[in-house]
């Protein structure tokens, strides 16, 4: 009996669901230690005391909405599907729209034939340059970086930079708790022992450390390694095709392998939101076509 391979992994997709419902009930245990137990008690106090607790529970709730806001773009946004019938651009062709594409002199259209004219035998649709197929949504993706089971959804061309931004709320918002939640859990053993607080507080409270304390040290190693494929312009994919070459054709030096992915416009680099200029004139946002350096074997 054949076993199809591609269509285990679709399962994965369950899988996902399960993690949305995980990630909204860490929220929920981070929220109701930080904000009921922690810090709303400390309002009462006056003084100092309700100062610093307000200011935390304004931040806590500011990067919150931050953190759902990216979420639910990575989650809900197409990260970048191949138009039906796609087809490579000949050089001859790619020349004559080349100044809409590009006009900087450091950098010309991936126009490389090898590169362009690959099939996928799976979606029977051409290939655009960094595309690959999914094999857990069956479909191929632009400029694919991975399947995230935490977001049910592949991350691409179209929504990376949401993604980054959700990793890097997630980062903010789980060692925020940690911080916050640091003295209680210092003195959890002792205020147990002593029956000094209710065991449902103390539970919440151990609880939301341990969560948001490994959550924090497992997302600093995540945020690490995509600054550096920010920086380099590479995929998680592409870390293995690129092996060998002098240097990375996409690679366009680290500022403009930034505005690559989060666009030239500085007041919206940290919200999960795109100009409609940086549309229109950034390529690679679309993920069919992308610059690459004048002298790539440099």
């Amino acid at each position: 009996m054949e076993i199809n391979v591609f269509k285990l992994c679709s399962g994965l997709k369950f899988l996902g669901y399960l993690m949305i419902l995980l990630v909204a009930a860490i929220i929920a245990v981070s929220y109701h230690a930080i904000v009921i137990v922690t810090c709303g008690p400390q309002l009462l106090r006056g003084g100092a005391h309700s100062v610093l607790a307000f200011a935390i529970i304004m931040i806590f709730h500011l990067l919150l909405i931050m953190l759902l806001w990216s979420y639910y773009m990575v989650v809900f946004k197409d990260p970048g599907s191949v138009p039906e019938n796609w087809r490579a651009v000949l050089p001859e062709e790619a020349l004559e729209a080349g100044s809409s594409l590009n006009d900087r002199p450091d950098c010309v259209v991936d126009t490389d034939g090898l590169d362009r004219r690959v099939f996928c035998n799976y979606c029977q649709n051409g290939k655009p340059p960094r595309c690959h197929h999914c094999s857990v949504c069956q479909r191929c993706v632009l400029k694919m970086d991975h399947h995230c089971v935490w977001v049910v959804n592949c991350v691409g061309a179209r929504n990376y930079k949401f993604f980054l931004l959700f990793l890097l709320y997630t980062f903010m918002v789980t060692t925020m708790d940690t911080l916050v939640l640091l003295p209680a859990f210092i003195n959890f053993f002792g205020e147990a022992k002593d029956h000094s607080s209710s065991p449902g507080d103390l539970a919440v409270i151990f609880l939301a450390f341990v969560l948001n304390l490994a959550f924090a040290l497992s997302l600093l190693c995540f945020l690490v390694m995509h600054a550096s494929l920010l920086s380099s312009n590479t995929t998680s994919i592409e870390v293995y095709e690129k092996r060998g070459a002098a240097r990375w054709k996409y690679d366009l030096g680290r500022k403009k392998n930034f505005e690559q992915v989060f666009g030239t416009k500085k007041a919206l680099w940290f919200f999960p939101l795109f100009s409609k200029e940086d549309v229109d004139n950034i390529p690679a946002l679309h993920g069919l076509d992308f610059p690459i350096r004048a002298d790539p074997e440099s």
